[in-house]
């Protein structure tokens, strides 16, 4: 054995005996514990979850306080928003008064429509002469509203800082009604809140890495579209446009309506005009519309000649593809229509409606045909003294084809035609009444009698107690009389034309003229500009002035740029411009009649006329001139005469200027009853003013009675057979002359060239 011994450790207990615990070997040390680890790792994810929340919540706040405090908008934006009131304020007064202009207009034509179908009672007549009254007072006014341009008052920066505190006051407001709602929901139902929280809680930590952007917007693009809402020195030039881009902006290239628009803008800018808003473009089937406001000047001046051929060059249009429509009610406003291709295509015109024998009333709308933005060609033919001008290939036959196959399909209207070069509307054949054609002698006869007619129906009507209009019905039917070739008329003729215009309204005798020309060489007579229904097919410009006045192709009336019809191309044939229709407005859009052709025409005369035609006997026996109308009818169905026996071309006196004055303001006045010397003073002065203006200087009491000398005298002179009255009807009873009185004047004249003849 060894003698070392292993060293002691005198610091250990000594082991026990007694312990077996200690007397077993050392069991080998247990391995570190890790939760303390993972709770440190989850702490440090809920610290930067609670910190993102957090900025998320910072983010909303911060967004909220902009919002509320409308950071968001800039001071450019307030000012364009508080004279965008005053423009809302500007149209409202222009819009309430349009509305109670056309509410005026409704209660006339309802008033209207009464009197012409039951006869006018005295107060029905005085309310239409009130509501007439109103209506010119109220059409001025606007006319005076509509010139006053927008001049907006700017805002001052005071102003601006007062108008977004009232926004921030209106947010605010509005976020507290909102947690209010949102409070008094979790309250009624406070299980929604394990929905909202969590929600809630969600949205702020995924708006916790975005921090909200915290600037000013652009101004809103509906401010900036408004001309009107732009600083004085902004307003000289659209927003956006290049001075330097070119002025050429072909219709062809644009595909949408805000092109077509900013077509219209530049193109008019560019030649001059001063527009206030170019609005309402609309794709059409021939091309586009758009409707412009002008601030300064008048959307006349795209009419004239100079400018027209500047803006068809512009927009490479077809030579007559610009038509521009004056509103008639808004004197700053026009639609400008773009024609690319021929605006009434078959399906747009539609087909010729079937009006079978007796079915209808002469008071009743006919539909004619289709305006090329797809209203309705249609009115009545009751009253109706109509002058349709158009060249050769114009469609004028097709026209009175049109309008004499209606009045022949009435129960209470029958049909005369006239005309002295051709056949008129013979096509319908056995529907015709009574036709005089090519026979000078027969047609004056005809006019004779229609004069005698007039004052006969005058005399009836006071004896029904009708009033002032004759009452259609099958027993009294209206004469429409189609005068076809009006120029060709002899001098003589064409004097009784007139006198039985002037005087055939009332009683139902209607005349619709037809001529190549409308000037008054050719008439006769400046009696076109003086009938109310006036229609242009393809036509002369001077023609459309001398009857639509000087300003009326400025206005868009551009018969003169219609094509007439050849031999081998259709043209613009039945395509036409009216004023005067009845029920139609008097706007400046381009018409297209249905066609009716010869066969049509003498397929529905027959059926007509084995139907039977409305009896004119009972009526014209009752005026005592059956004997008459019996010879006329004889004589029409005489072999028409050869040239030599025309008997047309006697000399014979004309109507004496007074009396066609007198006569006419009552036409201008709606042919009422009577009208004072008061009144027709305002004619004569428009007639001569240095003759009959001369007592203008003294009292009403003094003008007049030099008036009533000087009309005595002149009348007397003349060898007229009419004097003033006392006007029971009227306050006061103040002289002047009723309206049968003066037709009695007028028939007086025709009676005495008959005598004088022979």
């Amino acid at each position: 054995m060894s003698d070392e011994t292993t060293p002691v450790d005198l610091e250990k207990e000594p082991v026990s005996a007694e312990d077996p615990a200690a007397a077993a070997p050392e069991a080998p040390a247990a391995p570190a514990d890790t939760t303390d680890g993972e709770t440190s790792a989850a702490a440090g994810l809920g610290r930067t979850t609670v910190t993102r929340i957090g900025q998320g919540a910072r983010n909303v706040g911060a967004s909220v306080r902009h919002t509320l405090t409308t950071g968001h908008q800039s001071d450019e934006e307030f000012r364009r928003l508080l004279v965008q009131r005053q423009l809302a304020a500007y149209d409202e007064v222009r819009e309430t008064a349009r509305e109670e202009l056309e509410d005026v207009h409704k209660r006339i034509t309802r008033l209207e429509r009464i009197g012409a179908e039951d006869g006018w009672t005295p107060e029905q007549r005085q309310a239409v002469k009130v509501l007439r009254e109103e209506r010119k007072g109220r059409t001025a006014a606007l006319k005076d509203l509509m010139k006053t341009p927008f001049v907006p008052v700017q805002p001052t920066d005071d102003q601006i800082k007062r108008a977004r505190r009232a926004g921030s006051t209106r947010r605010f407001v509005a976020l507290l009604v909102v947690i209010g709602l949102l409070g008094l929901l979790c309250v009624r139902a406070p299980q929604l809140l394990l929905l909202v929280l969590p929600v809630g809680v969600a949205v702020l930590w995924w708006l916790g890495r975005r921090p909200p952007t915290l600037t000013q917007r652009p101004v809103p693009e509906r401010l900036l579209a408004r001309a009107e809402l732009a600083l004085p020195a902004q307003a000289g030039a659209a927003p956006g446009v290049d001075p330097e881009e070119p002025r050429q902006y072909p219709i062809a290239d644009v595909s949408t309506a805000e092109e077509a628009e900013e077509a219209v803008r530049r193109v008019i800018t560019a030649v001059g005009g001063d527009l206030a808003a170019v609005t309402d473009g609309h794709r059409e089937p021939w091309g586009w519309s758009v409707r412009v406001r002008f601030r300064s000047g008048s959307p006349d001046d795209l009419n004239e000649e100079k400018t027209y051929k500047r803006l068809i060059t512009a927009w490479r249009l077809r030579r007559a593809g610009l038509l521009i429509e004056a509103d008639p009610e808004f004197g700053d406003s026009c639609t400008v229509r773009l024609v690319m291709r021929d605006p009434f295509t078959p399906e747009l015109v539609g087909a010729v409606p079937y009006r079978p024998p007796l079915s209808t009333s002469i008071v009743d709308r006919f539909d004619f045909g289709v305006g090329m933005d797809a209203s309705e060609l249609a009115f009545s033919l009751a009253g109706l003294m109509l002058i349709m001008v158009g060249d050769t290939g114009s469609g004028k036959s097709g026209i009175a084809l049109a309008l004499a196959e209606a009045v022949t399909s009435t129960r209470d209207a029958v049909l005369i035609n006239l005309d002295p070069a051709g056949s008129g509307v013979g096509d319908l054949g056995p529907a015709i009444t009574l036709d005089a054609c090519m026979d000078q002698a027969l047609i004056g006869n005809v006019l004779d009698f229609l004069i005698k007619l007039c004052s006969a129906r005058a005399r009836q009507r006071r004896a029904y107690g009708w009033g002032n209009k004759w009452r259609m019905s099958p027993e009294h039917p209206a004469f429409v009389v189609h005068m076809d070739e009006w120029p060709q008329l002899s001098e003589k003729n064409k004097k009784k034309l007139i006198r039985a215009i002037l005087i055939g309204r009332k009683e139902g005798v209607w005349f619709e003229g037809f001529s190549q020309w409308g000037t008054k060489d050719y008439l006769g007579d400046a009696i076109g500009p003086k009938m109310p229904g006036k229609i242009l097919g393809a036509c002369r410009r001077v023609d459309v002035t001398e009857l639509l006045g000087g300003g009326s192709i400025g206005e868009g009336y551009r018969a003169d740029l219609l094509q007439p019809a050849t031999h081998t191309e259709a043209g613009d044939a039945g395509q036409i411009y009216a004023q005067g229709l009845p029920g139609m407005p008097s706007r400046p859009v381009r018409y297209k009649f249905r066609e009716i052709t010869s066969e049509y025409a003498a397929r529905v005369g027959v059926e007509r006329a084995a139907a039977g035609l409305p009896d004119v006997t009972f009526t014209l026996t009752e005026a005592g001139l059956i004997k008459e109308w019996h010879k006329l009818l004889k004589a029409a169905a005489a072999p028409a005469p050869g040239p030599a026996a025309d008997g047309g071309d006697d000399d014979e006196p004309e109507v004496p200027p007074i009396l066609v004055v007198i006569a006419e303001a009552f036409v201008q006045e709606d042919d009422p009853e009577f009208l004072t010397l008061d009144q027709v003073h305002v004619y004569l002065k428009k007639d001569d003013a240095a003759k009959w203006g001369r007592w203008d200087d003294r009292d009403d009491k003094g003008r007049l009675r030099e008036l009533g000398k000087a009309l005595a005298r002149e009348l007397r002179d003349a060898g007229v057979t009419l004097s003033s009255e006392r006007i029971t009807e009227a306050e006061g009873q103040p002289r002047g002359y009723y309206a049968a009185a003066v037709q009695q004047a007028l028939a007086g004249v025709s009676s005495d060239d008959s005598t004088d003849d022979s």
